[in-house]
């Protein structure tokens, strides 16, 4: 099984955003920091998943167990909707991502679970502000 630990972040609302991913399990390690084009902190966790969602699947086509500190996106993927149109994309890319997996699990976790992605999605912020 593998693990998918994301996180985005804004600095601001809109505002430079980066996303962090980490995934372990099955002998991987792989740990990104990416910065993204400007946005709110929502649309930051959801491209956060969404690059997660990708690399895991070069890794694997078996579990993949996702953790998140978002809600928003948690209950979106479990419930299969959400409610602002504005991420209704990224969701749909989302569930398309998910049917790869034989078996696909996501959960929320408190922010002091997933310091390893925030400390990524903060790193590329800083990233995009030093120039």
């Amino acid at each position: 099984m593998i693990e998918l630990y994301t996180d985005g972040a804004s600095a601001g609302n809109p505002g430079v955003s980066g996303i962090g991913i980490y995934l372990t399990g099955e002998g991987h390690s792989v740990k990104l920091s990416e910065p993204i084009p400007p946005c709110d902190n929502h649309t930051a966790e959801f491209q956060a998943l969404i690059r997660g969602l990708e690399e895991a699947a070069s890794l694997t086509d078996g579990m993949l167990s996702v953790r998140s500190d978002s809600q928003l996106v948690v209950q979106a993927v479990e419930k299969e909707f959400v409610k602002n149109p504005e991420y209704h994309p990224y969701l749909q890319q989302v569930l398309r991502l998910t049917s790869h997996f034989e078996y696909f699990f996501i959960k929320w976790i408190p922010d002091s679970s997933n310091r390893a992605a925030d400390a990524l999605a903060r790193e590329a912020i800083q990233r995009q502000k030093n120039g």
